[in-house]
């Protein structure tokens, strides 16, 4: 993506099954469990690079003792910290006598992290949240082992400020107004009800309070703590979860927005966000890793028993398609080859606009996650050539060997154009300084293009802001002097703003609602932004379930390609010779490519979730407003 956006946060979870002796006999280590949650998260620290954490919890341990532990890093290197310092203990007990590496039960007793729960997270920073403290995994802590509550997830919800009034109806006052404080307190809130009433419970029954604490550990409701917890949640969510005595849970949102896959077999129960990273960390292939369902959460008992329980009545399933265009790793079998579909799709788009002349098109992509889109593309273009040159024999019978030569020399040219550089710092202060230096974050392969003579397409998954375009990429190509350049989006326009987990949130950087206003001014219909405007003030106090995506109006009076066409004047920069067009994949074809993963809302702004159309409207009235601020907490 030539323009940075912020990734969805990644999650792990583990749950060893068998003791600890059990890895060390078949395995070789102790720390089997250890190395492993390392690996997943190694294997998704593209899902954030901005702080990661993990917590880890010990069964049966003696009271007196920690059993919970919990290290977290905002480093550039975070994961790679945070296990520096965690199997540096056990490096520590090596030196000291390397025997006791071999003495399970003494390594359990004495070091931290050698847990049977272990739970990893990836994350990024909002809007400049960035410190330890906002890092997950999130700890409620309490003497009571049932009533200890640690959370990681790959979330956000929309409707922050009914959670947190309804966290002070029930007597909570919270420090922070932020969805992970609601979501922490608000299940921990009903995890402390239900520790309640079993002990009331098995109290009356006349059981002593030692053995009270164990059978709270038993029969503890999982299920219905996560009900109550969830029942007014708005917003796409994974969410995982340990209690301090041993049970873990991960719930997925009634839309399944958010993605969780599960591996299970005698040995460990896995969560993560990617399918890949359980494939590699335990090497089982795809067919053995399924989801956890949309409104269900997978709950693990601290006997090792799971089952996956509906907390919530599941939704039109709506899964991230940006999860498949962008987030997720392309080394996923699915995801592969739907980026690869995505760039079949435009080639009907790219051929129309380069009249068809394949001998005279360089075609290539900015790095690096459009690389598989332009595979894709490739082959839709081999294709083409394969059907014209099948046309061209049927119809000709006599051909000559000369226009057989000819015939069979047209081939793709294909080239590795924009090559990006490491990354530049701007410590200059003066802009035309620090401009200069950002039109250099790429670099150009020279010689490949006849000046004046040859189209230059170029393939992009995605355009957000086009900042980089105009900034950098759109003058570099143009150095090598293209008759045209051709930028290709793998995804349709994206129009309106994620509230579901991905930084993009003011409508004033999307380039394509730039556009659309840019357009309604030129028209003479700016009458139609301050309608919307109203509209949206009229249903600002109103529940979320009534409110409605006026928004739509802004793009209404103008066709795809119209303002595809205004999306090209923008990022093109001044001084350009050769002709820019901006080509965007269609909705329709994005369904086509990703027929399971239809949550499409920031390209069509039909949300999911009510509270979606509040934000929607919110970052609309910002956007008029001149607030430079999320439409959500």
């Amino acid at each position: 993506m030539s323009d940075a956006i912020k990734h969805e946060c990644g999650i792990a979870l583990i749950r060893l099954r068998k003791p600890l002796t059990y890895y060390q006999e078949k395995y070789g280590s102790a720390l089997y469990g250890l190395n492993k949650l390392y690996l997943m998260m190694e294997k998704q620290v593209n899902r954030g690079q901005d702080g990661a954490g993990i917590a880890t919890i010990k069964l049966d341990i003696e009271p007196g003792n920690r059993y919970i532990s919990r290290h977290r890093s905002t480093s550039s290197r975070a994961v790679n910290e945070i296990f520096e310092y965690v199997l540096g203990k056990f490096a520590e007990v090596h030196r000291k006598d390397p025997e006791l590496m071999n003495d399970v039960q003494w390594l359990k007793e004495n070091v931290s992290f050698l847990g049977e729960v272990l739970m990893g997270h990836l994350r990024y920073g909002t809007h400049g949240k960035n410190s330890i403290e906002n890092c997950h995994p999130f700890l409620r802590q309490n003497n009571w082992m049932t009533r200890n509550l640690v959370v990681a997830g790959n979330f956000n919800m929309t409707n922050v400020d009914e959670l947190l009034l309804q966290l002070y109806e029930l007597g909570q006052h919270p420090k922070e107004r932020a969805d992970t404080v609601t979501v922490l307190e608000k299940i921990g809130h009903f995890l402390d009800d239900e520790n309640q009433k079993l002990f009331d419970h098995f109290k009356k029954k006349g059981h002593s309070n030692i053995a009270i604490s164990h059978l709270i550990a038993d029969h503890l409701d999982v299920a219905n703590i996560l009900t109550r917890s969830a029942k007014t949640w708005d917003g796409g969510y994974t969410i995982a979860g340990m209690m301090g005595h041993g049970d873990a849970f991960v719930m997925r949102d009634p839309n399944g927005i958010r993605p969780a896959f599960k591996y299970i077999d005698d040995e460990v129960i896995v969560v993560a966000s990617e399918r890949p990273a359980i494939q590699t960390a335990f090497n089982v292939p795809m067919e053995d890793i399924d989801e956890v369902s949309p409104g269900h959460a997978l709950i693990i008992k601290k006997d090792g028993s799971y089952t996956e329980t509906m907390f919530r009545e599941p939704a039109k399933r709506a899964s991230c398609s940006f999860e498949r265009i962008y987030f997720s790793r392309g080394s996923d079998t699915d995801i592969y080859r739907e980026r690869k579909q995505l760039g079949k799709l435009v080639i009907p788009d790219i051929l129309e606009s380069v009249n068809n002349d394949i001998k005279n098109t360089v075609f290539s992509f900015i790095p690096n996650t459009a690389e598989v889109a332009f595979y894709g593309m490739v082959e839709g273009i081999h294709d083409h050539i394969r059907d014209f040159q099948k046309d061209q024999l049927l119809k000709n019978k006599n051909i000559s060997s000369a226009e057989l030569d000819e015939l069979f020399s047209l081939k793709p040219r294909v080239e590795k154009i924009a090559i990006k550089d490491a990354k530049l710092r701007t410590f200059i202060t003066q802009d035309s300084d620090r401009n200069d230096l950002v039109n250099h974050v790429y670099d150009v392969t020279y010689g490949v293009i006849k000046p004046g003579i040859d189209n230059l397409v170029v393939v992009d998954d995605s355009i957000v802001r086009g900042t980089t375009l105009k900034q950098s990429i759109i003058r570099i190509l143009d150095r090598l002097g293209p008759k045209k350049i051709i930028i290709v989006s793998s995804a349709p326009q994206i129009r309106y703003p994620d509230c579901y987990g991905i930084d993009m949130s003011r409508m004033g950087e999307f380039v394509a609602f730039q556009a659309a206003v840019s357009l309604l001014k030129k028209s003479g219909r700016e009458y139609i932004i301050h309608e919307v405007y109203d509209k949206c003030r009229e249903q600002a106090h109103l529940p979320k379930e009534e409110v409605k995506n006026y928004v739509k109006e802004i793009y209404a009076p103008f066709t795809y390609d119209e303002i595809s066409q205004e999306v090209a004047r923008i990022v093109t920069p001044t001084g350009i010779n050769a002709e820019v067009e901006v080509i965007y994949q269609t909705l329709e074809n994005l369904h086509a490519a990703c027929p399971d993963h239809t949550g499409d809302w920031y390209f069509s702004g039909d949300y999911p979730t009510p509270g979606g159309n509040k934000v929607v409207s919110r970052a609309f009235m910002n956007f008029v407003e001149g607030r430079n601020q999320r439409a959500y907490a």
